[in-house]
């Protein structure tokens, strides 16, 4: 027996899901503000902002692109402090960011891969493309 509604061609939620799927699309490209996470590398535009969020030990996105001096905020989700300090030569620095507080820096207006760290829990690890 076939589902109801199988054989017609035009169906309230597949529009939705059409348009959603639109829509999401076309946001993707946007200018400035924070990129979907389904993203694979999500990025910022010149004089935009991003956002990088510390959760269970963890920097999300792990891998974060962006324009020369974009402002990054990082979000500690965490029960503990932590910092997001680029390494080596300490490009972009937050120092010790709280439990639930946030910190701000402006990414380095030259080009390139700028890894990170937390100097507290060095395992934590990210890298912030600027181009």
């Amino acid at each position: 027996m076939p589902f109801p509604g199988a054989g017609r061609r035009s169906h309230p939620a597949v529009a939705l899901a059409a348009v959603l799927v639109t829509t999401l699309v076309g946001c993707s490209g946007g200018a400035g503000g924070e990129t979907s996470s389904a993203s694979p590398s999500p990025s910022a535009s010149a004089g935009g902002s991003a956002r990088v969020t510390i959760d269970n030990f963890a920097f999300a996105p792990a891998a974060l692109t962006v324009a020369p001096g974009t402002e990054v905020t990082v979000v500690n989700k965490d029960s503990v402090a932590h910092t997001l300090t680029a390494t080596p030569g300490k490009a972009f620095d937050t120092g010790t960011i709280g439990p639930g507080k946030t910190a701000t820096f402006t990414a380095p207006g030259k080009a390139g891969a700028y890894p990170y760290t937390c100097t507290i829990h060095p395992f934590m690890k990210g890298k912030l493309t600027v181009r």
